[in-house]
């Protein structure tokens, strides 16, 4: 009994630790260094360019609507939930060091065994490249896996937890189902495996191991500058031009709208460059109330812990199904006549 009481004793500190941490990471949305840059970001835009008097920016940033309202207390129930469950599968996911290695066997077999080019560059030059290629590339897959989250009705099943909150903060980010948080774990290992591979496979020992477990410069610089915002009360635009190539809170902010015009828009996380270039681009307006939510759902089976993790299970099981009750209905309409 002592032992058994032990084990649960030692998992919840670990779970703890890891929820608490990750206020401390660097690699983590919520890190404390980022969340403060987005509340002076905010903070600013709301006192500089909306105008808006110091009371009122206190209410929009730190209002209970916003970080006490039902919506709310669901992102965080989620965040803790699903922190103890990426604990369990995070072990058993696809790790991003036998992506590489697969990859990097794989290019010796394309490339006739030849281990890498030898091409002598500066340190900084090989580290900005692998950097910058690794973030085009996170960019580019994210925006993909994003895009098939809403256009495939079984994946979408899954993404519409995310999209079920009706009042955006900082936590909504986490406020994922855990197939999803999966399908995210495998297309990060994926791009970092296939990254790695192919630097190690042209540059070999000029490849260093800080270079490849450093934290991104960019991806640092896009939380820093507020990431946190895209799920955050204010709305900051940016201009059209930008906003071309940068994914604005605004914009984000579009996505998470049920408006009919809004639909399917602004699938990209950093850049929105990928949503130009394939025909999903909405420009933020400054005009714009959005309401947040699933159009056309009660709202009441929004924040229900058992709809979010339950109900995606058997949407996703009817979307399977849903083919061959067809296939079987034309099978009798034709045995009928």
């Amino acid at each position: 009994m002592s032992i058994s009481f032990a084990i649960i004793d030692e998992a919840v500190q670990l779970w703890l630790g890891e929820w608490l941490a990750a206020f401390f990471n660097p690699q983590k949305r919520i890190f404390w260094g980022y969340l403060l840059s987005s509340l002076v970001i905010a903070f600013l835009w709301l006192r500089l360019v909306k105008k808006t008097n110091l009371v009122s920016s206190a209410k929009q940033i730190f209002g209970r609507q916003v970080w006490a309202s039902r919506s709310a207390m669901t992102d965080y129930k989620v965040m803790l939930i699903n922190t103890m469950l990426m604990l369990i599968l995070s072990p058993r996911i696809l790790a991003k060091a036998t992506v590489a290695y697969l990859v990097f066997d794989s290019m010796h077999f394309l490339f006739d065994g030849r281990p890498y080019l030898s091409i002598i560059l500066p340190q900084w030059t090989i580290a900005f490249s692998f950097t910058l290629f690794l973030f085009l590339l996170d960019d580019f897959a994210r925006y993909w896996l994003h895009r098939w989250l809403h256009k495939v009705p079984i994946l979408w099943s899954f993404h519409k937890v995310h999209h079920s909150a009706t009042v955006l903060n900082p936590f909504t980010v986490f406020r994922t189902h855990p197939v999803e948080a999966v399908l995210f774990s495998i297309r990060s290992a994926l791009v970092q495996g296939i990254t790695t591979a192919i630097f190690f496979f042209f540059f070999g020992d000029q490849v260093n191991l800080m270079m490849v477990l450093g934290a991104s410069i960019f991806t640092f610089s896009f939380n820093l500058l507020g990431s946190n915002l895209r799920h955050s009360p204010v709305s900051i635009s940016y201009w059209k031009t930008l906003e071309c190539i940068l994914m604005s809170p605004a914009q984000h902010h579009i996505h998470h709208s049920t408006a009919k015009e809004h639909i399917d828009k602004n699938f990209g996380v950093a850049l929105s460059v990928w949503d130009l270039m394939f025909g999903s681009l909405s420009f933020s307006k400054a005009e714009d109330h959005l309401r947040f939510g699933l159009s056309g759902e009660h709202s009441c089976e929004h924040h229900s812990l058992k709809d979010l993790y339950i109900a995606p299970f058997r949407q996703a099981m009817g979307e399977i199904i849903r083919p061959f009750s067809r296939i079987r209905l034309s099978i009798f309409q034709k045995n009928s006549v």
